[in-house]
């Protein structure tokens, strides 16, 4: 592994096994104001679990993330850009091999060529009654994807320095569930990256390692995760 992967990857570990920035930076990228969704908010009895996959790779000297988009279905996520996962099942050891089960699911990710780095703040996810455990990993290749097509209609590779790049985050009005509300959102690949995936990926690129990754500004890493 080249000198720039490796630095990257020692302190993403580092980060992920320190306090995390946690619910402060995840609800940045929050759709404002979230009635019934608001920063204290929390799961009850009848939540269920889920879990996603934040999958780290290396490809044209860069850190890539893959991300789906959901085909158009009857459910809150339909249409949604998201990380390969889903919910838990009995036969899941625990919320990270649920991660890896839907990425190998979904996007033919092999599941033991896959290094587990750590994980981000669980997350509630109100519209779907999902508390959402994150896992980061990495895998040393590009992967041979094999997106599923009934999960998935479109598989997008996102370089980690687009979405450490402020010209990706942006704020519109729109109407949710009969509310205006001003909804953040990443503009990645003429698509919308918003709501649970955006927060998540609000405290991932906050982390100091975002520093270390190939290619990145220092200063504009440092402050990615304060931008919006």
């Amino acid at each position: 592994m080249t000198e720039p992967f490796s630095s990257f990857l020692h302190q993403l570990r580092l980060d992920l096994s320190a306090p995390l920035p946690g619910r402060t930076v995840q609800y940045k990228m929050a759709p404002r104001p979230r009635p019934g969704g608001e920063i204290n908010n929390e799961p009850g009895p009848e939540t269920r679990q889920g879990g996603v996959l934040a999958l780290c790779y290396p490809w044209n000297d860069r850190v890539y993330l893959p991300l789906i988009l959901r085909p158009t279905y009857q459910g809150v996520h339909s249409g949604q850009v998201g990380f390969p996962g889903g919910g838990h099942d009995d036969t899941d050891d625990d919320l990270t091999a649920t991660a890896l089960r839907e990425a190998y699911e979904e996007i033919g990710v092999q599941p033991g060529d896959v290094a587990v780095l750590g994980h981000l703040t669980p997350l509630y996810v109100v519209a779907s009654n999902y508390l959402v455990l994150p896992t980061v990993a990495w895998i040393g290749y590009r992967p041979d994807f094999h997106p599923d097509p009934y999960e998935v209609a479109r598989l997008i590779e996102v370089p980690l320095l687009d979405l450490l790049n402020p010209d990706t985050r942006r704020s519109e009005l729109w109407t949710l569930r009969g509310n205006t509300v001003e909804v953040p959102y990443f503009a990645v690949q003429e698509q919308t990256i918003w709501g649970a995936t955006a927060m998540m990926l609000n405290e991932l690129l906050s982390l100091p390692a975002m520093r270390y990754a190939p290619g990145a500004d220092p200063v504009t890493s440092d402050r990615a995760g304060d931008r919006a």
